[in-house]
C-alpha cells in the first residue's frame, strides 16, 4: 500500500552545496535525482530548493525551516555546516544547531526517518580553498564535523551519504571544479547525484509499493 495517495514532496535545505553555487537548475544534484527518480517510475516532487550561498545552521533555522509548514514535504535532504566552520563557529555549536534542525524536520515528517544527511565537502581541495581555511587543518577538522553529523544520523536511525572523500579528489582535478575555484563543478555534482540517489531510492520505494 502506498504511504501517500500523491506523489511524495522532496525538499532539500542547506547552503551553496545544495543550491549549487554557479550551476543551472537542471544541473543541481536535487534536480538530477528528481530526474533519475522520475525515470525510474518513481517519481517525487521537488519543491522550492530554499538552500543558499553563505548560509550558517542559524541562517537554515532562521529561513528555511518555515518552508516545512509550507511546502510540507514527506522526505527531506539536509547538507549543512560549511559556513559554520569558515566563521569559526565551535563544533559544540554546529552540533546544537543541527540537533535542533533535526527535531523541527523530523516533527514536520509523517515518517520521522525520511530524512537523509550528507556530509561537508572538502573544500580545502580546491584552488581558492586556502582563503577560507585561517590557518586551521580544514581536511582534519571536518572529519571531526561530519563524524557529528554520521552520530546524528545513526542515533535518529537516519540515512547518511558521505561525499567527503568524493570531493577530496577535486584536488588537481579542474574539471571537478567550478570557474569561482571553490564550488564543484557541474561533473563533480553528478557524482554527488549518484551517491545520494540509492538513499533516496530506498525512502521513495516505500511510496510506490
Amino acid at each position: 500500500m502506498n504511504l501517500s495517495a500523491q506523489i511524495p514532496v522532496y525538499l532539500p535545505l542547506g547552503d551553496s552545496y545544495t543550491i549549487c553555487e554557479g550551476l543551472a537548475e537542471k544541473e543541481r544534484w536535487p534536480n538530477l535525482i528528481t530526474e533519475q527518480l522520475d525515470k525510474s517510475k518513481m517519481p517525487v516532487s521537488l519543491t522550492y530548493n530554499p538552500s543558499r550561498t553563505g548560509y550558517t545552521t542559524d541562517d537554515l533555522i532562521k529561513n528555511e525551516l518555515s518552508y516545512l509548514k509550507s511546502e510540507k514535504p514527506d522526505i527531506v535532504t539536509l547538507l549543512i555546516g560549511v559556513n559554520d566552520y569558515v566563521r569559526g563557529y565551535d563544533s559544540s555549536y554546529f552540533h546544537q544547531n543541527l540537533s535542533y534542525i533535526l527535531n523541527e524536520v523530523q516533527k514536520a515528517l509523517a515518517v520521522k526517518t525520511n530524512i537523509i544527511l550528507i556530509t561537508i565537502p572538502d573544500y580545502s581541495v580546491t584552488p581558492a580553498g586556502e582563503y577560507y581555511a585561517s590557518g586551521r587543518d580544514v581536511s582534519k577538522d571536518l572529519r571531526i564535523w561530519n563524524n557529528i553529523i554520521k552520530e546524528e544520523a545513526k542515533l535518529r536511525n537516519l540515512s547518511w551519504v558521505d561525499i567527503f572523500p568524493t570531493t577530496q579528489k577535486m584536488k588537481n582535478a579542474p574539471d571537478l571544479i567550478s570557474a569561482d575555484e571553490l564550488h564543484p563543478s557541474a561533473k563533480e555534482v553528478v557524482l554527488w547525484g549518484d551517491l545520494i540517489y540509492p538513499e533516496m531510492q530506498k525512502l521513495v520505494k516505500n511510496y510506490y509499493k
